[in-house]
């Protein structure tokens, strides 16, 4: 049972729509080639899948800018791209979203990533990358952050989202924080094990059970009481205010000190995706935060509205009335 109940999802709705959010990350463009299988290829044991539909997206952390603004939300992104057809895609479906694209990065020598996912009868059939790794040079930081300081005023929380493609490196991070410290913004940040980077002055990490362990170079291990002593690890390796662990099947746990760690079960009835669940997580628990919302609560706000993504088919996203929907059933 959560301990939010219908009246507090309402004004809570109302309250994080209004930041603005920065998601600074890998940025992707998620293919998604629908179809159906009636038969087997004579030419090798797999599907033939008829295709019936295609439809594309913003991905990585692209995706979290677009839950933010599928929510009503206030987002802008920043990241690299390349100059080619399918940055140009991205791009088009950032400004549907309403999603501001000022801190954008074109590259002539980087080809935009895309990963392209057959889906038939609601089951992934086989995913399909294309993508360069290539690190942003201290040219494109520089660019990046002189486009920041002009936004940097206007904005309540980053989101830093490192999904190991590249951009996210050590001296753009360090910039970052030090720009949102000297404006007093919180950072957020949804790290990669593959990228081990020095959080220090981030305002709160969220990683997966998986993610927490590989950080501080432990055997993973699902015992929820090695959860809670990693957690300690954590907060004093990243030198944080907070630490919000993703447990999957059993929810997350949030470290906010002095408060004690806080458990909450997950709330997904039906798991057809998990694609983007933790992009859902970052995005909610930063608005919510940025918006007042104790921490408690926002963990509550996030773990809900994951628990409606990854019961949808794809990097889907929430609305405002599927949210509230989540707490008229509890």
């Amino acid at each position: 049972m959560s301990s939010l109940s219908v009246h507090d999802i309402d004004s809570i709705i109302n309250v994080i729509q209004k930041p603005k959010i920065l998601v600074l990350g890998d940025l992707m463009l998620d293919e998604f080639i629908w179809g159906a299988v009636h038969r087997i290829s004579p030419e090798a044991p797999v599907p033939v899948v008829h295709v019936t539909s295609e439809s594309a997206f913003p991905g990585g952390g692209a995706n979290v800018a677009r839950n933010i603004a599928d929510f009503g939300g206030r987002v802008a992104i920043g990241g690299m791209i390349g100059n080619d057809k399918n940055g140009e895609i991205l791009l088009q479906s950032l400004h549907q979203s309403n999603i501001s694209t000022q801190a954008v990065i074109a590259a002539d020598d980087y080809n935009t990533i895309v990963k392209t996912r057959v889906i038939a009868k609601h089951q992934q059939i086989v995913r399909v990358d294309r993508e360069q790794k290539r690190k942003v040079d201290q040219a494109e930081i520089d660019l990046l952050l002189h486009n920041l300081q002009d936004m940097i005023q206007d904005i309540d929380a980053v989101i830093i989202e490192d999904y190991g493609k590249g951009f996210i490196t050590q001296p753009l991070v360090d910039s970052v924080i030090n720009l949102a410290a000297q404006h007093m913004k919180m950072v957020a940040v949804d790290p990669n094990p593959n990228n081990p980077l020095d959080w220090a002055g981030a305002t709160i990490v969220k990683p997966n059970r998986k993610e927490a362990f590989a950080s501080v170079g432990l055997p993973f291990d699902e015992d929820e009481h090695d959860v809670a002593d990693l957690g300690e690890v954590l907060l004093e390796k990243w030198r944080i205010q907070s630490l919000l662990i993703t447990l999957g099947e059993e929810g997350m746990m949030l470290f906010d000190p002095p408060e004690a760690p806080y458990h909450i079960p997950t709330r997904a009835k039906e798991v057809f995706d998990v694609s983007g669940a933790g992009d859902t997580v970052i995005a909610f628990y930063t608005m919510a935060v940025a918006a007042g919302v104790p921490g408690v609560a926002a963990a509550e706000l996030a773990n809900h509205a994951a628990g409606v993504v990854v019961g949808k088919v794809g990097t889907a996203t929430i609305t405002p009335k599927e949210l509230r929907a989540c707490f008229v059933e509890d």
